[in-house]
């Protein structure tokens, strides 16, 4: 009988001693597990993160504080303006009315329409506004001088921004048009700025700037 209550007491003393071990051993465990999805998914927000960040810095995407103004859905949506050719989608741009009624005085819509990777440099209409309005009308008035000034407007091959940086290009109007700048930064011919870059057409590249260009 004694060596039966000696033996229980044993086994007890020794379930005591392994329970609380073993307790400790399961904690353990059950930490690590929930660390471990917590670690992953703080993984997962840094990526989420660095991601668009990164396709940001793609340069693909329209920039500039004009950009802001520029329907969100419809033709004259950005989406919108790439599936049309330079003239038709200007058109759908209310910024860039004055413009597309100059195109279309000049008769240059099917030349701009049909035309294979050009950039457009757009004037919005604020641009057209600080030209004052008797000027402005003589010009509208005069097809081959309203035709040398908005072919000066474009260039012969889809520019990036990289590109305008520190660029010098043939436009069809015969003469060169300079840029200059960074980021989302850019001037042409050095007093015109670049209010909504990058915005995609189906045939064109398009700039709008805040200065009407002047051929030299």
């Amino acid at each position: 009988m004694n060596s039966m209550k000696i033996r229980r007491t044993a086994i007890a003393v020794a379930a005591a001693a392994v329970l609380p071990l073993s307790l400790a051993a399961c904690s353990d465990s059950d930490s690590d597990t929930k660390a471990a999805p917590t670690a992953a998914a703080g993984d997962q927000a840094k990526t989420g993160e660095s991601t668009p960040a990164g396709d940001s810095m793609t340069g693909d995407q329209p920039f500039g504080p004009a950009c802001a103004g520029v329907p969100q859905e419809g033709a004259g949506s950005f989406d919108g303006m790439a599936k049309d050719p330079v003239a038709t989608a200007a058109s759908n741009n209310p910024a860039l009315s004055t413009l597309v009624t100059a195109v279309k005085q000049a008769g240059l819509v099917d030349t701009l329409n049909n035309a294979k990777d050009i950039t457009v440099f757009a004037p919005t209409n604020d641009a057209f506004a600080k030209i004052p309005k008797a000027d402005l009308d003589k010009v509208l008035a005069d097809k081959a001088t309203l035709t040398k000034i908005l072919t000066y407007h474009v260039v012969g091959q889809k520019l990036t921004p990289k590109q305008l940086e520190n660029g010098s290009f043939d436009t069809l109007e015969k003469s060169k048009l300079t840029t200059t700048g960074s980021g989302e930064s850019y001037k042409v011919n050095g007093t015109s700025n670049v209010v909504c870059g990058n915005v995609k057409t189906a045939n064109a590249n398009v700039y709008i700037v805040d200065t009407v260009l002047m051929p030299k």
